[in-house]
């Protein structure tokens, strides 16, 4: 039963881990570039634009439900699973994410490593 607990806690960090990035990346497009935006108007009111973006609360809070997912995953299943199950799901499903989200060209070369990903999964797994 614990198994079947670790590998639902997995399931959340992938799907809240990936919408944070998604979310953060988003956010972090609409706000600009923080460099430039840093020269023109100071690093306060840049943190404002940030901390005002929906999109970047919403993926920082994505994001810390991830890691408290993380905890509950890491007290229901061994370390050697869930954090390489929990990171190469994740690296695979930023990929599509990034994809059909964010309309980022995700090349061969990715695709591929997302593959080999998957197969190193397969192989924790059984």
């Amino acid at each position: 039963m614990k198994s079947l607990y670790a590998w639902g806690a997995i399931a959340v960090i992938v799907l809240t881990s990936t919408a944070g990035d998604v979310l953060l990346s988003r956010g972090m497009k609409q706000v600009g570039d923080v460099g430039e935006l840093t020269r023109r108007i100071g690093v306060l009111a840049v943190l404002a634009r940030v901390l005002k973006n929906p999109n970047f609360l919403l993926g920082v809070l994505a994001m810390a439900t991830a890691f408290y997912s993380l905890l509950f995953g890491l007290s229901w299943g061994d370390l050697s699973l869930v954090v390489p199950a929990s990171t190469s799901l994740t690296f695979i499903t930023n990929a599509v994410a990034a994809r059909i989200f964010l309309h980022e060209r995700v090349d061969q070369r990715r695709w591929m490593a997302a593959l080999l990903v998957a197969g190193g999964v397969v192989l924790l797994a059984v």
